[in-house]
């Protein structure tokens, strides 16, 4: 099975994300938001409940999301973003039980793995994008990829991702041969 690769072009992420919200799937569109804004793991993604991202008492979003990580049993922070939080807006005042991506049935469970998968395969072949090695997981790269090419420091995204080496975070980076290429023909030493 080949690794799952970073949505690198930008304008193709919105698409994919705007798929959704055009046709009015507020749950689908919430969940690529939420999973490129977060770079939480599908397991996780899933798992976020109304009172992971809603103050009942204060009746606002919450800034921050608390998780302890499926994988890693770590417990994290999220900055919950602008982008975020305006799809969670969308979504809330239909939200049914606890969970921020339930399924359609009457057991109101979060949606599975599979069928995450099936949302983001759906939307990448609808924006041109499919088969490039995209999958749930391509959220989270996404952030990850993105971020390193506004200027983020790769020991920063080590650390936000919850990585135990570089190695892992390097790969996740999903760093071409192009980008390779281009710094060499950047530098000018002399």
């Amino acid at each position: 099975m080949p690794a799952a690769e970073p949505i690198r072009n930008k304008t193709k992420l919105r698409q994919l994300a705007n798929y959704y919200l055009l046709r009015g799937q507020h749950r689908n569109y919430a969940l690529v938001i939420v999973g490129v804004h977060t770079a939480l793991r599908i397991s996780d993604l899933l798992l976020l409940t109304w009172d992971h991202v809603f103050d009942e008492r204060s009746g606002d979003f919450r800034t921050h999301i608390v998780i302890t990580e499926k994988k890693t049993k770590k417990e994290k922070t999220v900055r919950i973003n602008h982008k975020a939080v305006k799809a969670l807006r969308l979504l809330y005042p239909n939200r049914r039980g606890k969970y921020i991506f339930v399924n359609n049935r009457k057991d109101e469970k979060p949606i599975s793995r599979v069928q995450a998968w099936r949302i983001i395969k759906t939307g990448t072949a609808a924006v041109g994008i499919a088969g490039l090695g995209v999958s749930c997981h391509s959220l989270r790269k996404s952030f990850g990829y993105h971020a390193w090419k506004a200027g983020v420091l790769p020991v920063m995204l080590m650390d936000l991702y919850n990585h135990s080496s570089f190695e892992i975070t390097r790969r996740y980076l999903g760093i071409s041969q192009d980008e390779r290429d281009k710094v060499y023909l950047q530098m000018r030493l002399f």
